[in-house]
């Protein structure tokens, strides 16, 4: 009994040995877990982009002319001052040469306003009741009138530009009488930018010979160069030998008579020597652009604050001057010339009013 009992332990032993580890395959060591890795830090976050500006908005210039901007003369003047400003500030250009009703200049006006132009120039007096009309209908644009001192706090944005042509008109005059027997004034429209620069001439001419004949015609258009040259014509034949045309374009008729005639005379806005090689004593020149320029830049960066109209004059010397002409057949003579300075610094000092009555 004791034997089987001990038979019966061992083998209860062996079973529970080989339950323990009885020919078990080894498992493979479990593998070192791998770390739990970290949560990546959060990407820092893009900041939000800021909106984008709005794309700038493109500085415009328009230009209103009465004639022809080649004509080698007053719409010239402003048709390169446009081109000034297009070099000089980026800004994008257009001109427009309208015919001449008010009707015809509204519509210009108002079409350049309404495509976002913030700077018009109506190079002329006779635009002024058209932008007075326009302008309250477009408070960010600037309409600017040529040959105007227009300026009411009512309308502000609308101003004048007003070039002094009574004074070197005042020299002109000033000259003829010193050198000429008698001259000949030919005008485009009688409207105050033209009846101011021959009360200028006249003035002038009176202040060396208060007995100087000074004759006027007014051709009643611009365009008309056979009219000009006809009036010219005749005031020669009539005794004067001094001409001076103020009509735009029609000018060119005033220029055939002074070379046909073979008398002396005066060019306005430009140099126009060629047209009367031994005639042309004295060019005035203006590079008006000089003057817009100043002003449209202002306004491009929103610094115009108009409080009155602008006034040009021989104290602005990159505006305006006078250039003699080497070549005339009677070219002024250099004591004139002397005298000239003189009165040319009394006009600028204020000390002549070139349009005293």
């Amino acid at each position: 009994m004791k034997r089987r009992l001990l038979t019966l332990f061992a083998f209860i032993t062996i079973l529970s040995l080989l339950a323990a580890c009885g020919g078990q395959q080894a498992t493979e060591a479990p593998k070192a877990e791998e770390p739990t890795k970290a949560a990546e830090a959060p990407k820092a976050e893009e900041p939000t982009k800021a909106a984008e500006p709005a794309a700038e908005v493109k500085f415009k210039a328009g230009l209103l002319a009465p004639g022809p901007v080649n004509d080698g003369g007053w719409n010239q003047t402003a048709y390169e001052g446009l081109k000034k400003i297009e070099a000089e500030l980026g800004a994008e250009i257009s001109y427009v040469e309208t015919e001449q009703s008010p009707a015809a200049f509204e519509k210009a006006l108002r079409d350049y306003a309404s495509q976002g132009y913030q700077f018009i120039l109506a190079h002329g007096n006779e635009y002024t009741d058209a932008a007075v009309t326009v302008a309250p209908d477009y408070p960010n644009t600037f309409f600017f009138l040529s040959s105007s001192r227009f300026f009411d706090p009512k309308v502000p944005n609308v101003v004048g530009l007003n070039t002094d042509s009574s004074q070197p008109c005042y020299v002109f005059g000033y000259v003829a009488a010193k050198m000429g027997k008698g001259a000949g004034l030919i005008g485009g429209m009688e409207i105050p930018p033209i009846a101011e620069a021959f009360t200028g001439f006249i003035n002038g001419a009176k202040a060396v010979n208060p007995d100087f004949p000074v004759k006027v015609t007014y051709l009643g258009n611009w365009t008309d160069t056979a009219a000009a040259k006809e009036a010219a014509i005749s005031y020669v034949d009539g005794g004067a030998d001094v001409l001076l045309g103020n009509a735009d374009f029609a000018t060119q008729g005033v220029f055939q008579a002074m070379a046909e005639k073979k008398v002396m005379g005066f060019s306005m806005f430009g140099d126009n020597t060629d047209k009367a090689p031994e005639s042309i004593l004295i060019n005035y020149l203006s590079d008006y652009g000089e003057g817009l320029l100043e002003i449209a830049s202002q306004v491009k960066d929103g610094t115009f604050k108009p409080t009155s109209n602008y006034e040009f004059g021989l104290k602005d010397e990159k505006v305006m001057w006078l250039v003699y002409n080497e070549k005339a057949a009677t070219p002024v003579p250099a004591d004139l010339r002397k005298e000239i300075e003189g009165v040319i610094a009394k006009i600028a000092s204020g000390e002549i009013n070139t349009l005293a009555k």
